[in-house]
This record gives structure tokens, C-alpha cells and sequence, in this order.
């Protein structure tokens, strides 16, 4: 790394101002300075980290993830992080007329003078986002064709675990929780630039020391790499200063997590078999992160995260607290996230401080025999008292979430996410005059690495499609139009389960599809199903073959190496699935 150590930072600042922002739909996105934000000086500190989501500002700044980690490093006096953004298409245009480099918010710096380009990899469809940042800033895709000037490029987040796909495109990889890794990762490359030693030497010894960092270029196939994980969520670092967006945010609220880990193993569920073990925040730190979090930002509800809020032990003293300090201030409670078992009949009953616009339950499965298969062990009977006691709090409408195209799914079972959706809505007419409205969110399987199901292969798009008929004539059939029905996109669906699975044969076909105009592939606006068909064609492989390709219990996954439960582990709860 001696070509950074004295590298001088380009500063843009009066040509974003004069040449830039009057020509983009939406300056907001791209003019940092927010209340709260952190701006250090650049060229007194000894590690200079962007902080890059590769989607637009609005879903970037709602992902808790990136801002804990902007905390974390600018908590260290000898560190500066600052965020980068994708900017939209209309933005990309003005920066490429007129030979403007992608920046930081917080200074108007260069991205591509930064020491580290810290990745927040969410989703398998984010990658052609990553690309754009990289030709955006001006730095080579691959490792191999970097030098000693370009930063290191790091991948982190939930698909750091199945990196393979974009395993050229990185550096290195942080497995896991970042919190604690990521200090000791500056701290260490702090000191060998200093010392100035070059990249190679640099990489060599980051995998060297830390179990959790993994380095695809140097990755000889002997060694399991494992998870950096936190222990005490107490201790953590927290934004008790969340920075308040100049434009509006997909989730513009404190956001508080409660516990990290599921004590659930749904399955399907990459997170729940990813995040362990189980940690619990006690609710003194919860308050206290929450009324910290309000005075700073002034925003009007108070969300309580976790995979599985409803499985938090103190959740009813928790709620009890916030509702004693924040309701005099017309602030509300959000709990997005719920597991419908017998704790779930609690959570009506605190209705009074929680926010009434809808109640949201991940169902998954509308029978109880498929919900065993899937380890999602929830009865008609909790699920329909929850339900009627929600109504009798004075909740008037419920979103469900369903999945099609589960291992054991029959035709049966797809009728009853109509059957059951309709049996939930006329159990108002219990408590009132009125059915419930009800939205039912289907997406369809996706077989994620880490998981039981990654061995399984997925539906056919006619089977999909095929589905979605079914639902939609038994909806028709029943003149159920109190039922709104939302569909995930069935191709995205598909390339979701190649990508999540895929191996190294895959990053030719990624840059080739982001050459060939893939971007923005989260948004339907612009995802484009046939772009990417012809990268899959152009180098010989057969998309819809990879999407059901089953992989045998005796063969080495793409995947096994990067952190994630044992093999065996899974392979046994797969067996309990089948047996089911």
C-alpha cells in the first residue's frame, strides 16, 4: 500500500456544486451534509474508507447494517468513513458529459483515492450496482488489473457467504458481524501501510491472520473460513446519532435492534442459520439507544429489530418503557418483524402504543404439513387467535407473506394461501361488521446457499407462472376481492437462485451483462430478464438449468468454505424435512 499513504485526495466540491447538482432531478441524493453526519479531515487521518451500497441514497440510508459500521469506524480517531451511493441514471449521465468522478458526500472526494471501498452486498441481484460504482469511480473490475494506487476493494453483508460469483471483483471479503472485525482490520492495515508494504504483501497477511476475512485471489481450498461474530449487543456500537436524510428514506425512523440470531430455523432461511447464536439487548440499552437516537433526529417512531421480534423474552417490559416516554411525545412503535406462535397473542395486546396501520405476518406456508417441512412450526389455531385478537385492538387490515414453490408443495397447498387468506379476513366479522383487508405478498423459493434447501433445486417458470393462475382464479372463484394480491417478479426469482449458488463461472457472465446495459436490477422499472439470458448464452451456460440444478449431499458446494453453519448440521435438518 506505499502508493496511498501520501496520496493526495482530489476534492470536487466546487465542480459538483457548478457543473453537477443543477443539472440532476433529485441534488438532495448527492449533497451530504446532513444533521448528524461525520466529516473528519481527510489528511490527518490515517485510513481513508468509503463506505459504498450499491443502490440508490433512499434504500442505502435506511440499511442498518452501513450505519452502524459509519459509527464503528468513525468512532477511531485515526480513521475516516464516508458514504457513497449508486447514483441514479439521469446523475450518471451528467458525471460521465462531463468527466466527473463518482465522490464521497461527506468531503466531495474522489472515491477512487480512498485507502478501502467497503461494499454492503444485501442481494444477489446487487452486483451490477457494484460494477457501476467501479466504473464510476474509475477503478478496474477485476483484482488482478488493480495496482498499488487503487484502493482494496472489500465485500460485507449477508452475500459475503456465497461470494464466489464476484469472488474476482474483491479484494477480500468480511464474513460475518463487522462491528468488532472491521476495527481490527484498520488497525492492522494502518500499520502495514505505514510500514509500506505492498498489496499482495498486504492481502497475504490479512488471510493470514483473521479466520474471517477471506481473500479469493490467494484462497488455495484447505482452509473453512468462519464468521466474525458479536457477542455482546450491550457493548456494541450503536448510531445514537442516526444522520437524518435531506430526501425521504425508505424507512425514515430509529431504528433499535433487540436481538441478532432466530431462535427459529426456518428452512429456507439463510439468516436464521448465518446470524447465530441467539443475543438478546437488554431493554435498559434499548431505551437508551431510543430516547438518545429521538433527540438527536426528532423522527416519529421507534422500530424494534430483529429477525424474529416477537421471539425477544422482555418484548412486553420493552414496548411498557418506550410507550411510558414516547407517547406524550406522539411517538410510535413499530414492530415489523413477527413469528406467529404463542408469544405472537401477546403482541395485540400491547396495541395501544404500536402503530395500527396494518399487522404483518410471514405465514410462509397456508398449510400445517408444509410449514413443518419448513421448519416453521405455526398452528391454524395460534395463527387465528393472533389474528382475532388484533382485530378486537382495533387492527383493520393484515399483509401476509407467502412463499410458492416449496419442497413438498402440492397444488392443494397453493389454493389454501387463497383459502386462508380469505378464512383471516372474514374473521373480523367476529369482533365487527366487516371483513379485513387483506394483502398477501407471494414471492417464489429461492434456494439459498447455507441453508437446508441449498441443496434443492428450484420450479420451472411455468411452474411459477402456473401458480400464480391458480391463486389468482381461486381468488376469482371465492369473489374475494377484499385480497390483494402482490406477486414477486418470477425471472428476477430465478436468476436470485443461479446467482445465490453460483460459482466463479459466473463472474464473466456479470460483467458482461453490466457491459450489456443490467443496472439497477432490484428496481422493475429496469430489470431486464433478456440482458442476462444472453450473458448466460454468451458463455455457454443454461440459466434455467442452474436455477433447478439439485446438488448432491457429497458434493462440495460453492460455498461450504465461506463461514455458515456445518455441513452435517444442515444436511440433518434436511433429513428431518424429508422425512416429514
Amino acid at each position: 500500500m506505499p502508493a496511498l499513504k501520501n496520496k493526495k485526495i482530489t476534492i470536487l466540491a466546487d465542480r459538483i456544486e457548478q457543473q453537477f447538482l443543477p443539472f440532476v432531478r433529485t441534488p438532495s441524493r448527492y449533497i451530504g451534509g446532513e444533521i448528524n453526519q461525520t466529516k473528519k479531515n481527510l489528511d490527518t487521518c490515517d485510513l481513508k474508507v468509503a463506505l459504498c451500497f450499491p443502490d440508490v441514497y433512499e434504500i442505502g440510508m435506511s440499511h442498518t447494517g452501513m450505519a452502524i459500521i459509519y459509527e464503528v469506524l468513525n468512532r477511531l480517531p485515526n480513521v475516516a468513513a464516508e458514504r457513497v451511493f449508486l447514483p441514479w441514471l439521469d446523475a450518471q449521465e451528467v458525471m460521465k458529459q462531463k468527466n466527473i468522478p463518482l465522490y464521497t458526500l461527506e468531503s466531495k472526494a474522489a472515491v477512487k483515492d480512498f485507502d478501502i471501498l467497503g461494499f454492503s452486498l444485501t442481494n444477489e441481484l446487487c452486483y451490477t450496482g457494484v460494477l457501476n460504482i467501479l466504473d464510476l469511480a474509475d477503478i478496474p473490475f477485476r483484482s488482478k488489473d488493480r495496482g498499488e494506487e487503487c484502493p482494496l476493494i472489500l465485500g460485507g453483508a449477508g452475500m459475503a457467504n456465497c461470494c464466489e460469483p464476484v469472488a474476482d471483483f474483491f479484494d477480500m471479503f468480511l464474513l460475518g458481524q463487522a462491528e468488532e472485525a472491521a476495527v481490527e482490520l484498520s488497525q492492522f492495515l494502518i500499520e502495514h501501510k505505514n510500514k509500506n508494504t505492498e498489496r499482495k504483501t498486504v492481502l497475504a497477511k490479512v488471510a493470514e491472520k483473521f479466520p474471517y476475512i477471506y481473500v479469493p485471489s490467494l484462497y488455495n481450498g484447505t482452509r473453512r473460513l468462519a464468521d466474525a461474530v458479536v457477542d455482546d449487543l450491550d457493548k456494541s456500537v450503536v448510531p445514537e446519532k442516526p444522520i437524518v436524510p435531506f430526501t425521504q428514506a425508505i424507512h425514515e425512523r430509529i431504528s433499535v435492534e433487540v436481538m441478532r440470531g432466530c431462535p427459529g430455523r426456518c428452512n429456507f432461511c439463510q439468516a436464521s442459520f448465518c446470524r447465530r447464536p441467539v443475543r438478546y439487548r437488554s431493554p435498559q440499552r434499548i431505551f437508551e439507544i431510543a430516547k438518545k437516537a429521538y433527540e438527536a433526529t426528532g423522527f416519529d417512531t421507534i422500530s424494534l429489530l430483529s429477525l424474529s421480534t416477537a421471539d425477544y423474552p422482555y418484548l412486553e417490559e420493552v414496548i411498557t418503557s418506550l410507550n411510558e416516554y414516547f407517547e406524550p411525545r406522539r411517538v410510535g412503535i413499530s414492530l415489523p418483524s413477527l413469528r406467529v406462535d404463542v408469544q405472537l397473542k401477546l403482541l395485540p395486546k400491547l396495541a395501544s402504543s404500536v402503530r395500527k396501520s396494518g399487522l404483518t405476518i410471514a405465514v410462509e406456508a397456508a398449510s400445517e404439513r408444509l410449514r413443518r417441512i419448513v421448519n416453521k412450526p405455526i398452528t391454524d389455531e395460534n395463527l387465528f387467535a393472533a389474528v382475532e385478537e388484533a382485530y378486537k385492538q382495533g387492527f383493520e387490515s393484515i399483509k401476509l407473506y407467502f412463499m410458492a414453490g416449496l419442497p413438498g408443495e402440492t397444488e392443494e397447498d397453493i389454493k389454501n394461501i387463497v383459502k386462508l387468506s380469505c378464512e383471516l379476513a372474514v374473521l373480523r366479522k367476529k369482533v365487527c361488521s366487516r371483513v379485513a383487508n387483506i394483502t398477501a405478498a407471494v414471492s417464489w423459493f429461492v434456494p439459498k446457499a447455507h441453508t437446508p434447501f441449498g441443496w434443492a433445486g428450484q420450479q420451472s417458470e411455468e411452474y411459477f407462472r402456473n401458480a400464480k393462475e391458480i391463486i389468482l382464479a381461486e381468488k376469482q372463484k371465492r369473489g374475494a376481492r377484499f385480497i390483494n394480491f402482490k406477486f414477486h417478479n418470477i425471472r428476477r426469482s430465478l436468476l436470485e437462485s443461479v446467482i445465490g449458488r453460483g460459482d466463479r463461472k459466473l463472474t464473466d457472465v456479470i460483467e458482461y451483462a453490466y457491459k450489456s446495459g443490467a443496472r439497477f436490477d432490484l428496481w422493475d422499472e429496469f430489470f431486464n430478464f433478456e440482458t442476462w439470458q444472453k450473458a448466460f448464452e454468451k458463455f455457454g451456460l443454461d440459466l434455467n438449468k442452474l436455477a433447478a440444478r439439485k446438488f448432491e449431499m457429497d458434493e462440495i458446494l460453492p460455498w461450504e468454505h465461506l463461514g455458515g453453519p456445518d455441513k452435517q448440521y444442515l444436511l440433518k435438518h434436511l433429513q428431518s424435512a424429508e422425512d416429514k
